[in-house]
């Protein structure tokens, strides 16, 4: 007897981060990269912020590979974050408290990066451990893990 099994739709909207776009554009194998294959391949709404644009256009490593990048980030949804001073104090806060609790963030794009997906109610695929430590100091932040498939 074969098992059937049902597709879940994820019905929330995805920030995807660079951390998992480039390893997806280098064509590496990851957990995460798995995930986001699974995200073209039904068709599900995702997007990415205005810092990973920047972020993946400027590691390109000649003019082809930049405007071959720059053509396929320009037709991706780009989430921007609200343009008020609060949006940076919040992510100045956050990394002071992160910082204080004996953690330092590699990248503060990062918590810009976060922020964004907290805004617009986003679930954020990612792979860097800058995440996971933000999400206790900040409400709102949720990440899309396997399950959520």
């Amino acid at each position: 007897m074969g098992m059937t099994t049902k597709r879940q739709e994820v019905t929330q909207l995805i920030l995807v981060d660079t951390s998992v776009l480039i390893d997806y554009l280098k064509d590496l194998t990851t957990q995460k990269t798995k995930l986001f294959a699974n995200i073209l391949q039904n068709k599900w709404a995702y997007g990415i912020s205005q810092f990973t644009y920047q972020e993946v256009l400027q590691g390109a490593r000649d003019e082809k590979e930049f405007k071959l990048l720059d053509r396929y980030l320009s037709n991706q949804k780009i989430y921007y974050l609200p343009e008020d001073v609060s949006v940076y104090r919040t992510a100045a806060q956050t990394y002071y408290m992160l910082r204080r609790s004996g953690i330092t963030l590699r990248n503060t794009i990062d918590v810009l990066i976060a922020l964004t997906a907290v805004s617009h109610g986003l679930l954020l695929l990612h792979d860097d451990r800058d995440f996971e430590n933000m999400k206790q100091f900040m409400d709102g932040l949720h990440m899309m893990e396997a399950q959520d498939l």
